[in-house]
């Protein structure tokens, strides 16, 4: 599908706007209903509304969306004037959209009306330089939508999740070493304990993409892309666990480069 990028009076426009009224950040979840597991859902709206309330507490007017539930289209559209994107974490990407085969290891259920949107939420925001952050799926989303594939389950011995226990406990602490020249480094340092909980990983990287974190095994923790405000994370900053502040300090370098975008362009 065709992607809407603003006129250049249209972007002029917006960002005389965005001098005088507060930064605008969509939260981009995969859905608002899991009826079939409500554990599993409560502890993922648990981690979406942390994002929501640490950004509303940074001053950011945040809107939520779910993209499952809304379709490309409606998606796009809610986002279209916004100053900055989250997406995050959530079910496994259906493998169509990466080349790869159903019938994997710990394969769930897929909502590929979430897949198509975000990846084309991805997409947009590459074309027009919107920061965005992209949280453990998000990150996946970000390195499938700029056609990189996935690790599709990186097995049973792994630091990345506690095997032992279920729902809001899968969560593993383990550091990460951060590239020194990278924008993450420069908003976390150069080495970080994390919190993380997933059976998947980047493969081959998507166009654009580079690898800016890894974990003491050897799986990307992070990417970057090189010219646009693009980041992507595989752990969760938002997790209750996770180091105090991180998540702040995530939230405040998505909106700085939002502000000297604007200023810039």
């Amino acid at each position: 599908m065709a992607i809407s990028i603003p006129t250049p009076r249209e972007h002029a426009s917006r960002v005389q706007e965005s001098q005088t009224r507060a930064p605008r950040l969509a939260v981009v979840e995969v859905t608002r209903s899991r009826p079939h597991d409500s554990d599993y859902h409560s502890y993922i709206d648990l981690l979406n509304s942390r994002v929501v309330s640490a950004a509303s507490a940074q001053g950011y007017s945040v809107t939520r969306s779910a993209a499952a539930d809304v379709g490309v289209e409606s998606l796009l559209e809610a986002t279209r004037d916004v100053d900055a994107i989250v997406v995050m974490g959530g079910e496994d990407i259906a493998p169509e959209y990466y080349g790869g085969a159903s019938g994997y290891p710990s394969e769930g259920r897929h909502y590929t009306a979430a897949d198509e949107a975000q990846i084309a939420l991805v997409r947009r925001a590459v074309a027009t330089a919107t920061p965005l952050l992209g949280i453990c799926r998000g990150l996946q989303v970000i390195n499938v939508a700029l056609g990189g594939t996935l690790v599709q389950d990186i097995g049973t011995q792994t630091i990345h999740k506690n095997l032992d226990v279920v729902a809001a406990e899968t969560m593993a602490g383990h550091p990460v070493a951060v590239d020194s020249a990278s924008r993450l480094a420069g908003a976390l340092g150069e080495e970080v304990i994390v919190q993380s909980a997933h059976h998947q990983a980047v493969q081959t990287l998507g166009s654009g993409l580079v690898v800016v974190a890894t974990a003491a095994d050897g799986l990307p923790e992070a990417v970057e892309h090189v010219t646009a405000p693009i980041l992507g994370i595989q752990w969760h900053p938002e997790d209750p666990g996770a180091p105090v502040g991180q998540l702040e300090q995530l939230l405040r370098a998505l909106g700085d480069h939002a502000i000297s975008d604007a200023f810039a362009a």
